[in-house]
């Protein structure tokens, strides 16, 4: 069992990029971490590597996309803790940019199942260990392509990205983020971009092919914040590394 002190984090798509990197910070704090991973070999190299740098870390095979493998990852974080601290539920699927005109039901299936259904099953399954918790969050990572300020913005790159799939889906999150907060005022649930809006910036992950102005640290900087915000913070909110972003 895990030393029930500790704070625990279980992290989705965190065996590279913003969530390994997030688990790194996160580790160096002293939480346990449950690292989950979609690919069970690159997840556990990822966890390997944490755990030499000192952090207590599990391997949790995790596919966000799919019921049985949701319940599965359920049952591995209980064989090492009777509570959840912190959720992060950062897999994320960016879809192929395919133009409004040309977009499918089938592109933006496969894009909604990690982005948005994802997040609504594992929170689901997970929420009786985030019950148990003292003090639980849920940290939902998200877009700015998913703020309709954002968007609408003509000063803005993203404005000029003109697809349906990943734009839309992290809009639906950020409600859906909303919606629980709204629901479950015993939980924190909360919003993190990793950019800087202000500023037109991004963070350079494998899904932008490293083109972000920001390292993956800098782009850590909303998700670690909201992780470890204190009892008396907000709940519902939607930020980026310098403050609040608008709708």
């Amino acid at each position: 069992m895990t030393n029930s002190e500790q704070t625990s984090v279980l992290i989705t798509g965190a065996n590279k990029g913003l969530g390994l990197e997030a688990a790194r910070r996160l580790g160096e704090q002293g939480w346990t971490i449950f690292l989950g991973s979609r690919d069970e070999c690159r997840g556990q190299a990822a966890a390997d590597k944490l755990a030499d740098g000192g952090a207590n870390v599990v391997m949790v095979p995790l596919d966000v996309t799919s019921d049985e493998s949701v319940t599965a990852a359920v049952r591995i974080v209980r064989e090492h803790t009777d509570r959840l601290d912190v959720l992060i539920n950062n897999a994320g699927a960016p879809g192929k940019a395919i133009a409004p005109a040309d977009a499918t039901v089938d592109e933006i299936h496969s894009v909604y199942d990690t982005n948005v259904y994802g997040p609504i099953r594992v929170t689901q399954a997970f929420l009786p260990l985030l019950r148990a918790a003292d003090h639980p969050r849920v940290v939902m990572v998200s877009s700015a392509a998913g703020s309709f300020a954002v968007v609408t913005d003509p000063e803005q790159p993203v404005s000029k990205m003109h697809e349906l799939a990943y734009s839309s889906s992290k809009a639906a999150l950020n409600m859906i983020t909303v919606r629980y907060a709204k629901a479950l005022p015993e939980i924190k649930f909360n919003i993190a971009t990793p950019g800087e809006v202000v500023n037109r910036k991004f963070a350079a992950t494998d899904m932008n092919h490293h083109t972000g102005q920001l390292t993956v640290t800098e782009g850590t900087d909303s998700i670690v914040r909201l992780a470890t915000i204190g009892a008396d913070g907000p709940s519902g909110i939607f930020v980026d590394r310098l403050g609040p972003v608008a709708w």
